[in-house]
């Protein structure tokens, strides 16, 4: 009779998880494939990277995979999870966010390239909060302008000032690293936000406003680092000091154009084995697509974000819940504006930041952010068939 009872228990719990009424079988399998044709991509491309240099045959890649196994159990939970816990947990996640952003500008943090930035967490792992605080920004906002005043569809105004009090303060506490890259990304997911959610036009004329203060006060006040001013003089004309602060510009346009139409094959570029280009696991894995995989590689990448950022706003349009419309429509801002700078910095467009390639560049705390949005994504998806 206990054996019957558990059999049918089980029977149950399969047909919950895998029957015609599960989930599973509503999740944005486009969205789901692009991002694991990106994976696949990432690994070789750590590999060849990584593998005559970093200890071992094959590199960093097995931390990596690693890092990806990590990200995709992490996608799967939240995508497991509601709508209205993830709104109810909005504060408490970027209350974390806040904390650990405060950390990392004490002694506790650690500096890397120019950056004190990072939490060591002992053999041979580390922790960024500036990739979680991302998330936190855009649950944090996305709880706060979902809520329309009464009699209107727009945010209402002490719910705008304090969204603009949250992201100062996280874009400060970012500054203070420093780390001007993923200061710019929470500038695009604030302004995402706000856009989305229908604020009146004279409020983005003063953040409009504030953000040319800001720009100014910035370089007038010299607030940026050497380094930083250095990426920017490079960024005009490289040819300048071509063996130094042009040196990463001149050396990525040689690794990129070298591949031509079809590249020279896997492990087989000779900037990557000489490791010419400097983080090109990294910031500039894309030098090691162009150089390896071509032009019709480094195309076929750019479609598969893409198809990404096209099925995220897909999810956006199609959402009729406020919160998961603004979660959604903040994340691709994020993901494009992220892709868009590290494609262009590569190929001589951009300035160099240390902004990674999403789901391609090798690295930890950036992969689980990444993959934790795409479980959002997913979960605002399943909401919208739902709702």
């Amino acid at each position: 009779m206990v054996n019957r009872v558990i059999a049918a228990a089980d029977r149950s719990f399969a047909r919950r998880a895998v029957g015609a009424a599960s989930p599973v079988w509503r999740v944005d399998g486009v969205l789901a494939v692009a991002v694991a044709a990106l994976a696949v991509i990432s690994v070789l491309m750590v590999w060849s990277s990584t593998r005559t240099w970093a200890p071992g045959s094959t590199g960093l890649v097995k931390k990596h995979v690693l890092n990806l196994g990590v990200g995709a159990a992490l996608a799967v939970a939240v995508t497991a999870v509601s709508h209205r816990t993830v709104r109810a947990y909005a504060p408490l996640v970027y209350g974390a966010a806040l904390l650990g952003l405060i950390l990392v500008i004490t002694p506790v943090g650690a500096e890397v390239n120019g950056a004190h930035s990072w939490i060591m967490l002992g053999g041979g792992f580390a922790f960024q909060p500036s990739e979680f605080a991302k998330l936190g920004l855009v649950l944090m906002l996305a709880m706060l302008l979902a809520q329309p005043a009464e009699g209107s569809d727009r945010p209402r105004g002490p719910d705008v000032v304090v969204a603009l009090v949250v992201a100062a303060v996280t874009m400060g506490l970012v500054m203070l690293q420093p780390d001007f890259g993923t200061t710019m990304v929470l500038g695009v997911i604030t302004a995402a936000a706000l856009v989305l959610s229908g604020i009146r036009k004279r409020w983005l004329v003063l953040l409009l406003l504030a953000v040319a203060a800001a720009g100014a006060a910035v370089w007038r006040l010299d607030v940026l680092e050497p380094y930083q001013v250095a990426r920017f003089t490079a960024f005009l004309d490289p040819s300048t000091d071509p063996r130094g602060v042009g040196y990463n510009s001149t050396q990525s346009l040689n690794a990129v154009g070298s591949g031509r139409l079809f590249g020279k094959g896997l492990f087989g570029g000779g900037q990557t084995m000489g490791r010419f280009v400097p983080e090109q696991h990294t910031d500039f894995v894309f030098t090691v697509v162009g150089e390896e995989f071509g032009f019709l590689g480094s195309v076929t990448v750019v479609m598969l974000l893409g198809v990404v950022l096209l099925r995220a706003v897909r999810i956006a349009r199609r959402c009729g819940d406020r919160f998961g419309t603004l979660v959604a429509g903040s994340i691709v801002c994020w993901l494009a504006f992220q892709t868009f700078v590290n494609v262009g910095m590569t190929i001589g467009i951009m300035p160099i930041t240390g902004l990674p390639l999403p789901f391609v560049s090798y690295g930890g705390t950036a992969t689980f952010a990444n993959m934790i949005a795409i479980g959002l994504l997913q979960a605002v998806h399943l909401r919208s068939r739902a709702f």
